[in-house]
């Protein structure tokens, strides 16, 4: 299976042109529109967001990820196999939680070029062909490489990475690392673990841990990201609980 997850949006030919240019050359291989809709030129952003739902992909799988405000620039173009899972995409941040947390892991430079490469659309005249090679089992358009690490970049990223249409604000925060009776601090306002949308009032904000694994903010019956000014990139914080704080279901007790 090929996975495909960029900044590109619905609109415009340009998913419509990698899927294609992967069907003619990987017949037969589902493709799937993971994000069409990362957070635009913020590799950065979109590379805790990528970790988090990469946590489904099966040994075998492809992924290619386009979020890549330098193309046509010097910056590299890598493939690379983590536990199992091939990735493709450009060498600028975005795999970096993934390289990070791979315990087996190969990594490659795309030393192929086709014979007419745009200087602005990378995913499909390059990455979305070498992710077919790929998936067929060809590997001849890779050489061994060191992709560029970033050791800066903390492992949980206490801002938002993305706004669904609800308007629900995820974050590079992993649910497993953030006690339940912890407060999220964003908006100005302190928030409260809730399991789900209907532990709260219509109109509450809250967070709780998503479907991905990630802390989300959320409103029951609204906009997290209208009511607290929430986007990508704004920060969050984690206020821990002070000791003996949680209340029932491990949610810190109301002041």
């Amino acid at each position: 299976m090929i996975f495909l997850f960029t900044d590109f949006g619905h609109e415009g030919p340009y998913m419509g042109e990698m899927e294609a240019e992967i069907l003619r050359r990987a017949p037969g291989v589902p493709v799937v529109r993971l994000m069409v809709d990362a957070p635009a030129f913020r590799p950065d952003l979109a590379s805790y967001l990528l970790a988090a739902l990469a946590k489904r992909f099966r040994p075998g799988d492809v992924c290619v990820a386009v979020v890549d405000p330098g193309v046509g620039t010097e910056r590299e173009a890598i493939a690379f196999e983590a536990d199992g899972v091939w990735f493709v995409g450009p060498d600028n941040g975005l795999f970096e939680p993934i390289l990070r947390e791979a315990l087996d892991l190969r990594t490659f430079r795309i030393a192929w070029r086709p014979p007419r490469l745009s200087s602005s659309f990378h995913g499909r005249d390059l990455f979305a062909p070498v992710a077919a090679r790929i998936a067929r089992g060809d590997p001849s358009a890779l050489e061994p490489c060191e992709p560029t690490r970033h050791p800066d970049r903390p492992d949980a990223l206490a801002a938002v990475v993305y706004v669904d249409r609800y308007g629900n604000a995820w974050t590079g925060l992993p649910g497993a690392e953030v006690p339940r009776g912890a407060r999220i601090r964003a908006g100005g306002r302190e928030l409260a673990h809730a399991e789900t949308f209907g532990r709260v009032p219509p109109g509450e904000p809250f967070w709780y841990v998503n479907s991905a694994g990630l802390v989300e903010i959320a409103v029951n019956g609204g906009s997290a990201a209208a009511l607290l000014g929430l986007a990508p990139g704004v920060p969050v914080e984690v206020v821990e609980p002070e000791s003996g704080a949680e209340g029932e279901d491990g949610e810190a007790a109301e002041s």
